[in-house]
């Protein structure tokens, strides 16, 4: 079950955020019927890319056994 505050994985790319798949989000609101979640990106230094809303098969629960990488995020017009 996914939770507030629990890490979660984006299974798509999101172009339109620059977002890839594999990006680690924060969930920071889960619906009522636990199918929809607001979930927040972040830069390594907490600037928000964006909140997200996405339903349970957009995003995946992060495992312990997973390791963190990183990328450069692509500028994105304003």
């Amino acid at each position: 079950m996914i939770n507030e505050l629990d890490l979660v994985v984006l299974l798509n790319d999101n172009d339109n955020y620059g977002l890839k798949s594999g990006d680690v989000g924060t969930i920071v609101h889960c619906y009522k019927d636990r199918k929809g979640f607001e979930v927040e990106f972040v830069t390594a230094d907490g600037k928000t890319i964006d909140v997200l809303t996405l339903t349970e098969t957009e995003i995946r629960p992060f495992a312990q056994s997973e390791i963190l990488h990183t990328r450069e995020l692509k500028q994105l017009a304003v």
